[in-house]
């Protein structure tokens, strides 16, 4: 298999979907990644597997329609797979594997029988104080844009995810890319008040379009920057409440088709306005686990 990832729109022909299959227990407040599981946990509101299966397939149908090769992880009895964006990803013809939190592991074993496809001089292991996650990495033609957390208290944040370290190890592979890091705002606690990966705040579309929530930026002039580099006009700006449901998680099949999560109103109606094909889908179970369209996909091949 030939990888090939530039940006994040340009027509996908090959995608890893994660796979809600025997997704175990609940997990305990003490074992949840994020803030809006515990949540859910709390609440007695977390999600069903049944639930969670039937919101994957529906995206499965999508990428069918659009003749996508779709590869699934080998299902691990009682372990959570849905989010494959966060075991690795691919810049140009390379497939990075991400270090991700320890007991997650196994996920990226799961992908064995793609890796093999893709051929170990094709893999990169960055080195272990590299720590990153494919949601917070995305090329974007002469960019990679890469969120980060830099703070003294980085290890105090099981939501900070990608470090400085990782951010100049991919300059350093890709020396002839921009590489763009920006400070994410995180809560171990608060789901409306933390940033877990960039893509939970930002993500182009089309050509030159994005979706973009100011709040998710620490620094005011980083957020400023990708607003001028897509221009106010081309933005479209979601809301502390549309961040917490991950309105900016949607997922491109090409420059002009996207899918998206059925009740998004506002956005859709955005996106029909501003000429793309909408491909509507109930994922809402899933984004109880504060991931989305583009943390359960792991883009391949695009043309």
């Amino acid at each position: 298999m030939k990888l090939n990832i530039k940006n994040e729109t340009s027509r996908l022909k090959a995608v890893i979907l994660g796979t809600a299959e025997s997704v175990g227990e609940i997990p305990s407040i003490q074992d949840a990644y994020d803030p809006k599981s515990v949540q859910h946990i709390k609440a007695g509101t977390y999600p069903k597997e049944s639930d969670m299966v039937m919101e994957m397939e529906a995206v499965d149908a999508v990428f069918k329609k659009y003749d996508v090769k779709v590869y699934r992880p080998k299902v691990i009895k009682n372990y959570n797979q849905i989010f494959s964006r966060d075991i690795a990803f691919v810049i140009e013809d390379k497939l990075i594997k991400a270090n991700i939190l320890p007991d997650r592991e196994r996920e990226y074993e799961a992908i064995d029988h793609v890796l093999d496809e893709i051929g170990e001089e094709n893999i990169i292991i960055l080195p272990e104080e590299c720590h990153v996650e494919g949601g917070d990495v995305m090329p974007w033609n002469n960019y990679i844009f890469i969120g980060t957390y830099s703070g003294d208290d980085y290890s105090n944040y099981i939501t900070a995810r990608t470090n400085m370290d990782a951010v100049i190890a991919i300059q350093e592979l890709f020396p002839h890319k921009i590489v763009k890091s920006f400070e994410l705002r995180k809560s171990n606690t608060d789901p409306k008040e933390n940033a877990l990966h960039l893509d939970c705040c930002f993500q182009p579309i089309g050509k030159d379009k994005a979706i973009l929530h100011k709040n998710g930026f620490l620094v005011e002039k980083e957020y400023e920057w990708l607003l001028n580099f897509f221009g106010k006009e081309n933005v479209f700006e979601i809301t502390k409440d549309e961040m917490y449901n991950m309105n900016s998680n949607v997922f491109s099949i090409s420059e002009d088709v996207i899918i998206s999560e059925k009740n998004f109103t506002r956005l859709n109606t955005w996106l029909r306005e501003n000429g793309f094909i909408v491909e509507e889908v109930p994922y809402a179970e899933i984004a109880k686990q504060e991931g989305l369209l583009r943390c359960s996909t792991l883009p391949l091949i695009r043309k």
